[in-house]
């Protein structure tokens, strides 16, 4: 059985952190390291933080290393894997990341209406919904990561670009 995380937080108590970025980054010097300080001086200590992950990409696998750190030795945080789909073979390699404890818990926010092509674009901007701070690394004005960066610009979102 999976742990579920409700979609609703208290958000008195609690902050949300997602993440955005290329797929593919060539200049990795200092990013994790980057990503560390917007997270440490961006949280308070008091709160429990959720780190929504997408799982995807170069961007996506730093962040998920300094989460990991964070919460062995800093902060009460919980990991969180935000899946795109919910098909047979995609919950077998969600609870193959659950036993490794990649993830602390999974959300599904509800796409099954959604054609599987753009599940990942919907699941972004479910994402950037339900985030307090958005960390992103967005260095070129086309694509994907680039698309939810200008959704979460468009929607009033606290974001920090590090790649500008």
């Amino acid at each position: 059985m999976y742990n579920i995380i409700s979609e609703f937080h208290d958000k008195r108590y609690d902050m949300i952190i997602t993440f955005l970025g290329h797929r593919e980054i060539y200049n990795r010097s200092n990013i994790c390291e980057n990503i560390r300080n917007a997270i440490l001086n961006n949280i308070t200590r008091n709160e429990k933080i959720y780190f929504y992950c997408g799982g995807y990409g170069d961007f996506d696998n730093m962040c998920l290393e300094v989460c990991h750190s964070l919460k062995e030795n800093i902060i009460d945080c919980e990991i969180v894997y935000i899946t795109p789909y919910i098909t047979e073979s995609h919950q077998k390699q969600i609870k193959q990341l659950l036993d490794l404890k990649v993830y602390d818990s999974i959300i599904y926010p509800s796409l099954e209406k959604v054609f599987p092509r753009y599940a990942i674009s919907y699941r972004n901007k479910w994402m950037i919904d339900q985030a307090d701070l958005v960390i992103a690394y967005v260095e070129h004005e086309y694509g994907g990561a680039y698309t939810s960066l200008q959704y979460a610009i468009k929607h009033k979102k606290s974001i920090i670009n590090l790649a500008k």
